[in-house]
């Protein structure tokens, strides 16, 4: 019997790993909140067409690499099991579905109105927001082919490079939007669409730098990524679309929660719209903690499985929880005592800044349970479970986040409670999250001590 992982070394490997992916997000989480800041700052109007468009865009990209986030626990089952000469082939195999994927995820962006029809933005804000689309959707080819090289380094333990290469992309797209929205340097000024045009070419940026990092390191050499290309093998990409299918409308469902909300009180007014987004803008930015530790988490128990170490696969997962629930509550609170400045920051304008500091107290509330389902969610992952979690995030984030919140939004509780507006969706946050740490909880608790119970 393999002897078992100390809590405290499963820390320190948990740690180890989930730090280069929570810097790498935050990178790209500062993109998204510069160009809100950048867009907030041009004008109202296009701060709220970013505000739509990108939620659009988030939710079918998240859809899209959810799928793709198969290619994770199958190469990390490969690599607990010892499997070197399977981890390219699956490799390939996560590419030619990327290609596959990118041609109805563009064919959306391009032709998004049944969506842009639940909402009642104004034609300005509307406008904007189709331009934005239509350029972000010049990049969506790299970002799918990168996500899929993201979820292949992860799954191996390489985290450091997402990291170097989410710096570096931030680096120019900072600027860069800056430039495009404003007519600097030489640009046109384009507002919104400035931060689109920016999106796409650093798309392909983080893309083309994974090919050469790839190419000229000597650690990819064994799994032959490129010297032993195969051409698509549908029994492979059945099988990653038997784990990713479920899992990508996890994502889709869990994220359009929140960017739907951006659409369905547009009737309240722009500003409305912009003090919802620079809260959604936050509870992202803290989000990006605990799912760090959630990708760390299941590559573990995706490799302990693998191994048929079902002990340390459980014991992985209780220890990511335990970590990642402390420091997202911790985080919590600086945030709850730091949102006046924070919100300044955001925005010019006294009537967004008020709406959107009246909102921090929800994200603050849920941050404990969001840790938990968070984890929870990914370690099932790592189990290669991925259909029973999908209907508990459309239960949950669904039926009660965005069902739920819309009904506290516009028409409240009868005589118990008046509509509560934009709030209503928050608080209706809340509540999903609790339920979702509850059933998840309870989910992976049967499953790992199932697999735990299986001999080595």
């Amino acid at each position: 019997m393999k002897p078992q992982p100390h809590a405290q070394s499963l820390s320190h490997r948990i740690v180890e790993l989930a730090w280069p992916v929570l810097i790498a997000q935050l990178s790209s989480m500062t993109q998204m909140v510069s160009d809100t800041v950048l867009a907030g700052r041009y004008g109202t109007e296009d701060l709220a067409a970013v505000a739509v468009a990108s939620g659009i865009y988030i939710s079918i990209v998240m859809l899209m690499v959810g799928i793709l986030q198969a290619v994770a626990p199958t190469v990390a089952h490969h690599v607990g099991a010892g499997r070197t000469n399977e981890i390219g082939p699956s490799v390939q195999q996560g590419f030619w579905l990327a290609l596959a994927l990118t041609v109805p995820a563009v064919l959306f962006m391009r032709q998004p109105d049944w969506l842009m029809q639940l909402s009642d933005m104004s034609p300005a804000v509307e406008n904007r927001a189709r331009d934005y689309l239509t350029t972000v959707a010049w990049g969506l080819p790299a970002v799918l082919l990168y996500r899929t090289f993201y979820a292949f380094t992860n799954a191996l333990g390489r985290t450091r490079v997402l990291m170097f290469i989410s710096l570096a992309a931030t680096a120019v797209h900072i600027p860069l939007s800056w430039a495009l929205i404003n007519g600097k340097l030489g640009f046109a000024p384009l507002g919104g669409t400035g931060c689109a045009v920016s999106s796409a070419c650093i798309a392909w940026l983080a893309f083309f730098a994974a090919l050469l990092h790839v190419s000229r390191t000597p650690a990819y050499a064994p799994y032959h990524l490129f010297s032993r290309w195969q051409p698509p093998h549908f029994k492979t990409l059945a099988e990653l679309l038997r784990l990713g299918l479920p899992m990508g409308f996890s994502s889709f469902v869990e994220i359009t929660a929140f960017t739907l909300i951006a659409l369905l009180v547009a009737r309240l007014g722009a500003g409305v719209v912009a003090g919802h987004r620079i809260v959604g803008n936050l509870s992202a930015l803290i989000y990006m903690l605990p799912l760090a530790l959630a990708i760390a988490t299941l590559v573990l128990v995706g490799q302990a499985v693998g191994g048929r170490d079902g002990l340390g696969a459980r014991r992985a997962a209780k220890v990511g929880i335990v970590i990642a629930t402390g420091l997202s509550t911790l985080v919590s609170i600086v945030m709850w005592f730091a949102r006046d400045p924070v919100m300044a920051a955001y925005t010019a304008d006294p009537a967004v800044r008020e709406l959107a500091s009246s909102l921090v107290i929800y994200i603050c509330l849920y941050q404990f349970f969001d840790a938990i389902q968070t984890v929870a969610a990914h370690a099932l992952r790592g189990y290669k479970i991925t259909v029973g979690p999908m209907l508990i995030h459309t239960l949950c984030f669904w039926g009660i986040g965005l069902g739920g919140g819309y009904r506290l939004a516009f028409s409240g509780m009868g005589a118990l409670l008046p509509p509560q507006g934009v709030a209503g969706f928050w608080q209706a946050a809340v509540l999903s999250n609790m339920a979702a740490a509850a059933l998840f909880g309870g989910y992976l608790h049967l499953a790992s001590k199932k697999h735990a119970a299986r001999p080595a």
